[in-house]
Parts: structure tokens; C-alpha cells; sequence
């Protein structure tokens, strides 16, 4: 097995072992990914399988959490006492906790989740007519950007050229550079340099809407969502070039995720007052960041699905419509 001497050691000169290092060599060395799926499993049963249940509330036979209004920069809440908005979500294996989530006896799970989001606001903030029309004619986002890219007809689209405008879509609303870009997809810096000055050709109204963000947070000291809810970022004016990137990334992202924060707060005030004004006994019971999850009675089911649907799509008008997608089922995994 051939070792990069230029990977990262430990304090004491030895081989970091870290996930980021060993991740390198998961394709390539088999010992390697059996490390660190072995982790990984570790990992959820420290964290979730074995802590899980030890939190279960006596009187009530279920887990409380508290969400926090206040607990993040950008608006979202956050939960703690357990975090349940930290449930995995990326791996098979870590999916399945979900099942673990149940409803009440008798009852359903309703998992109502907006669809991109976040790509939909820049699409509406930024004012970029091509990524407007991607969304108004119900395109397939990533491969849209994938053909504008690539100079390809959709349907001429590689599934790895789709998964490259896929992260270059998400990263790029987070100031992703062409090293971490080229580090997620594992191609060279100079590809990934070119995947997004491609990515900014096709969509010049999104880089002018990310230049004219940092300028303004320069001069005012703040970004603002939809809403208008500001974000102060004093350190956009530092010194220090570490610091100042680090602010100028907040401020391209910010009023795109605090904007969702926003509008899914805005859908769940509408969603609780429509319910109790219909005596419905359904009940919204967790919110993770873009979705949101229910306890249904089944009769109420089609009312429920009804008033959720249209309060969230409903909760901001823009160039750019929102979407839901909604699953039913016993258990938090197969709603989902």
C-alpha cells in the first residue's frame, strides 16, 4: 500500500487516521473502508441506538426535544436536550435510526419537506432568467445546470456530470472554492477552477448577486432575508484575508438559508392556527430545518396533507415557486 507522505501527521509525527485522511484511500485500499464503515457504526450506536432510548420521557413513553429561536446566526432554530434534528440522513445505515420514529398508536406519519429550497431563493434573489426557467418548466435542476455547463442537451447528460452540477449547485450558495469543490468530487483543482467559472458563465446573474451581497454587507455591516430580517457580519471589514472569507461566505449564504428559515417559521404558524380553527386533532410535532413532521389522525389525513401543502408553498410568492414534497407512512423512514 503506497502512503502520501504529504498527508497530515499527529502532534506526536505519526499518520493521521483522522476520516478526512483515510477517506482518500476508500476506494483504493479495501482494508480502509471497513475502518471506517466500522466506525461509522460504532458512532450511531453510541450516539443514537444505545443513547437514544435512555431519553425517553417516563410519563409520557416518548423523546422531548427543545428548539431554540434563537440559537443560530442565520435564523434557523436549532434543538437540543436531544438535538433531533441531527438524525442521519446520509448513509443506509444511518437512515435507519429514522425508523425508530413512530406515531402514535392508530395514527400516521406525515413528513412534509420543501424541495431545493435554497436554490429556488437564489434562482428568485439573484434574478437569473435561466435558472428562473429551470424551475418554472420543472426541469431537473442539476442536470439543467449539468447541460448549460457541459454544452449538452439534457438528455445527453452523464449521471457523473449531473453529480458534479449537483455540488457545485449547493456548494457554490456556500462560497465553495475550486479546492473544496475539487476535494468533494475528487477531480483536480484545475477541472473543478473550470466547473465553476462554467457554472458563473451559465448563470451570470447569480455571481453579480454574490459580488453585490459582499459589497453591500461592506458598506452596511449586514445582509437581510426575504423578510427582512438582518444578519450583522462586522468581521466582512477584517484584516485578516482568513476572517474576511469566512464573512464574505456567510454573507452570500445567509439570506438564502435564513430566508428558508423564515418562510418554513412563517408555514408553521399558518399550518398550527389552520388546524386548530378546523378542530383538528393531528399534530405538528418536529421541525428539521426544511421539512417538517406530523402525528395524523388517519381520518384527518387528506385535510392535514390539504392545509400543509398550501400554507408551505404559500408562505412566500417570488419569481420562483415553492415546492413540497410529502410521504405518509408508520415510522420518520419510510415517511421520509
Amino acid at each position: 500500500m503506497k502512503i502520501d507522505t504529504k498527508v497530515k501527521k499527529t502532534k506526536k509525527g505519526g499518520y493521521s487516521t483522522t476520516e478526512e485522511v483515510l477517506e482518500k484511500y476508500r476506494s483504493s485500499v479495501p482494508v480502509v473502508d471497513m475502518i471506517l464503515h466500522t466506525r461509522a457504526i460504532r458512532k450511531l450506536l453510541a450516539t443514537y441506538i444505545d443513547a437514544l432510548p435512555t431519553l425517553i420521557n417516563s410519563d409520557t413513553g416518548k423523546i422531548h426535544t427543545n428548539y431554540n429561536q434563537t440559537g443560530t446566526a442565520t435564523g434557523r432554530l436549532s434543538s437540543n436536550n436531544p438535538n433531533l434534528q441531527n438524525i442521519p440522513v446520509r448513509t443506509d445505515d444511518g437512515r435507519e435510526i429514522r425508523r425508530a420514529f413512530i406515531a402514535d398508536p392508530g395514527c400516521l406519519m406525515l413528513s412534509a419537506d420543501y424541495s431545493q429550497i435554497e436554490l429556488r431563493l437564489m434562482a428568485d434573489i439573484s434574478g437569473d432568467p435561466d435558472m428562473i426557467g429551470a424551475f418554472a418548466e420543472g426541469a431537473d435542476i442539476h442536470r439543467a445546470t449539468a447541460a448549460k455547463i457541459y454544452h449538452l442537451a439534457q438528455q445527453d447528460v452523464t449521471d457523473d456530470e449531473r453529480r458534479n452540477a449537483k455540488t457545485a449547485n449547493f456548494g457554490i450558495i456556500y462560497g465553495i472554492s475550486a479546492f473544496g469543490l475539487a476535494e468533494r468530487l475528487g477531480i483536480p483543482r484545475q477541472e473543478a477552477k473550470q466547473l465553476i467559472e462554467g457554472y458563473f458563465r451559465s448563470y451570470p446573474k447569480v455571481k453579480e448577486y454574490m459580488e453585490n451581497t459582499v459589497e453591500s454587507a461592506r458598506e452596511k455591516g449586514y445582509v437581510a432575508t426575504v423578510m427582512g430580517r438582518r444578519r450583522m457580519i462586522p468581521e466582512i471589514n477584517s484584516r485578516s484575508a482568513v476572517v474576511r472569507g469566512y464573512a464574505e461566505r456567510n454573507a452570500i449564504n445567509a439570506p438564502l438559508q435564513g430566508s428558508a428559515a423564515d418562510i418554513i417559521k412563517t408555514a408553521m404558524v399558518r399550518i398550527h392556527r389552520r388546524m386548530h380553527a378546523e378542530g383538528l386533532l393531528s399534530k405538528m410535532i418536529m421541525q428539521v430545518h426544511d421539512e417538517l413532521i406530523f402525528n395524523v389522525v388517519p381520518e384527518e389525513l387528506d385535510a392535514v396533507q390539504r392545509i400543509v401543502t398550501s400554507e408551505m408553498e404559500s408562505a412566500y410568492s417570488g419569481r420562483v415557486p415553492l415546492t413540497v414534497s410529502s410521504g405518509v407512512a408508520h415510522n420518520w423512514l419510510e415517511a421520509h
